[in-house]
């Protein structure tokens, strides 16, 4: 394993900026903070900003009473992709937490996700052979041959009661809609286990940086020049030509002026507090399934590291509508946006020296695997630096 980068914080204050970049990267999260890294390596001059006040995009660390907390909801890295483990471990070292969330209905608690747990919980029973019989006799009674909507889907993947428990609510309180008022297509699959096993994730390789994703982002950008409280288009209007290429990973409608009209996302909003006890729910992620409790999951932090502070620091998760203006979290991929997208993506066509990048750039939901494997695709067009050989 490559030995970790002593990296340092980005600075702001007092920088000198020069007049002229090889490149001009637009955000500041993990996509941004690869392509620098490698821009760096291969001798390129690079100029990183961000609107906001801090680097590393939406998974963002701080530290809080030495609990590094997830500002922007849990994230938990899980990857099989082997060129991007051996890459993340360059910068940070992971240990070995598992991702391993229950849920909460009425005054019933279940693992996550459904598995034999789930099932021997909710049916009493105890065989693989007995949980598969109540789950196809549930959705031979739904009788559903071709799904009109998301209820629909869900009953002919998983029968009544677990989508009643553990999917309805929980999935119109993330949309803001009715399930019955949803596409079937937003699930494709609902994972069914038929085993003992409450590991949420299939993936080869899995874990949280020790000390924070802040600091791993830190060590990515090293000493490349960063500007944060700084936004884009006011940024290039006073100074236009500053760079040769721009990796622009913000909204690819925001960039063009909404010309076209507004892509939609659904947005996040979130209350933490510090509670004066050293374990409050016993584990780092709890879903509220309900459709009547408010938030979608409260996380505690310091179980993503095994922490043994006196205190503790929670998270309610709340969903939100998402308006112009807001953060904007999931791209909502239904016949509208899809097609608005491809508009823009065209319009990107024209834009010679502009790539676009990320989450944003793309208009996609990308694991944070996903996301730096496409980014090595951005450093192998633009630098033909092969990261995955």
């Amino acid at each position: 394993m490559t030995s970790l980068c002593e990296g340092r914080a980005p600075e702001t204050k007092g920088m000198r900026m020069r007049s002229h970049y090889d490149y001009l990267i637009v955000g500041a999260g993990i996509t941004s903070a690869v392509f620098a890294h490698e821009a760096k390596e291969a001798g390129r001059s690079c100029l990183v900003i961000d609107r906001r006040s801090h680097v590393a995009g939406n998974i963002y660390t701080e530290e809080v009473e030495g609990i590094n907390v997830h500002k922007y909801g849990a994230h938990i890295f899980h990857t099989s992709l082997r060129p991007v483990w051996e890459y993340v471990n360059r910068f940070a070292e992971f240990n070995n937490y598992v991702n391993s969330p229950v849920a909460v209905y009425k005054d019933e608690l279940y693992n996550m996700p459904f598995n034999m747990n789930t099932f021997s919980k909710m049916w009493g029973v105890r065989t693989p052979t007995e949980a598969r019989a109540i789950i196809e006799e549930q959705k031979a009674a739904c009788a559903v041959d071709e799904p009109k909507n998301l209820e629909e889907q869900a009953l002919s993947l998983v029968g009544r009661d677990v989508y009643e428990k553990l999917v309805k609510g929980y999935t119109e309180k993330q949309w803001g809609r009715d399930c019955t008022e949803l596409p079937a297509s937003i699930i494709k699959r609902l994972p069914v286990r038929f085993i003992y096993d409450n590991n949420y994730f299939n993936d080869r390789w899995q874990g949280i940086p020790i000390g924070g994703y802040t600091a791993m982002v830190e060590r990515m950008l090293g000493d490349t020049e960063v500007l944060l409280d700084t936004e884009y288009r006011d940024f290039i209007a006073e100074h236009p030509g500053i760079a040769d290429r721009v990796i622009y990973c913000g909204p690819i409608d925001e960039y063009f002026d909404y010309r076209l009209g507004a892509l939609e996302y659904r947005s996040l909003r979130f209350e933490s507090e510090r509670v004066e006890c050293d374990n409050w729910q016993g584990n780092a992620v709890v879903n509220y399934t309900e459709r009547e409790v408010p938030y979608t999951r409260i996380i505690e932090h310091k179980h993503f590291e095994f922490g043994t502070q006196p205190v503790s620091i929670i998270t309610r998760e709340y969903p939100a509508t998402w308006e112009r203006g807001d953060e904007p979290y999931y791209p909502i991929n239904d016949e509208r946006n899809g097609a608005l997208y491809a508009e823009y993506a065209k319009l990107a066509e024209q834009e010679g020296n502009v790539v676009f990048a990320g989450r944003l750039g793309g208009y996609k939901y990308y694991d944070m695997d996903k996301a730096i494997d496409a980014a090595f695709d951005v450093v192998k067009a633009e630098l033909g630096v092969d990261l995955r050989a």
